[in-house]
């Protein structure tokens, strides 16, 4: 069953290891097939050495196993409120990267200070509300799902393709599980740069990028005007 996104979801998860944002067992990617409804991950706690696509599990968006012999991700419940509330989102990925995860824990939004963070986020990478203790004592991870979905109430997940989870570390997306992972890349790289800027600068009196370069750079890459990289031709080639 959905045999070829179980091997898409599969090395989107070896990738990120291979790119250093995850270390142990400390993240997750899945994708989601809009036309079943079911969702591939990785499975809990199961070392990325050994993993083989055979071990991702299929569920459906009520998190009920469709297919598989193992436990999914824990972080589950978070990855389908976001499928079932983020339209054009096929993937989605978790990690505890270094550089994102300090400026979630430190609970502050990464300004964009320059082009290359405008080139994948239109403004701010943005950072959720800490949770409550219900929230986090009745259903954690599902409650994780609701504080993003509030947070981009006023935002596009499309435009802003991923967010710092207070205290705890960022989630990516995008319309595949690769180009989840690509972001989850890119979100690591500019929460560096921002770090390294601002210790560049006096702290937090850098400027932002003036709105008209942020905007420039993103549509160039994005939407029906961008004119960023090569044109496809019908046959995709």
């Amino acid at each position: 069953m959905l045999e070829a996104l179980k091997e898409e979801v599969f090395r989107a998860n070896a990738r990120l290891v291979e790119t250093g944002l995850v270390v142990l067992t400390w993240g997750n990617a899945s994708g989601f097939d809009r036309e079943t409804g079911l969702v591939a991950i990785k499975p809990s706690g199961v070392d990325y050495s050994t993993m083989t696509a055979d071990d991702i599990v299929v569920v459906d968006l009520d998190g009920h196993v469709v297919e598989g012999r193992l436990r999914p991700s824990s972080d589950t419940p978070t990855h389908l409120e976001l499928y079932r509330n983020f339209a054009g989102v096929g993937g989605i990925v978790h990690t505890h990267s270094i550089e994102a995860t300090a400026w979630a824990q430190a609970r502050r939004e990464i300004p964009c200070y320059g082009t290359t963070h405008a080139d994948t986020f239109r403004g701010p990478a943005p950072v959720t509300r800490p949770l409550t203790r219900e929230e986090v004592e009745t259903a954690y991870e599902l409650n994780t799902g609701k504080a993003i979905v509030e947070r981009f109430r006023s935002l596009d997940p499309l435009e802003a393709p991923g967010v710092l989870v207070a205290g705890h570390a960022p989630f990516t997306w995008g319309a595949n599980v690769r180009a989840a992972v690509d972001n989850a890349v890119a979100l690591e790289a500019i929460a560096k740069m921002a770090r390294l800027t601002e210790q560049t600068a006096a702290a937090r009196e850098t400027a932002a990028l003036e709105d008209f370069v942020a905007a420039k750079h993103y549509f160039r890459k994005h939407g029906g005007n961008a004119y960023y990289g090569q044109v496809r031709t019908s046959g995709g080639k």
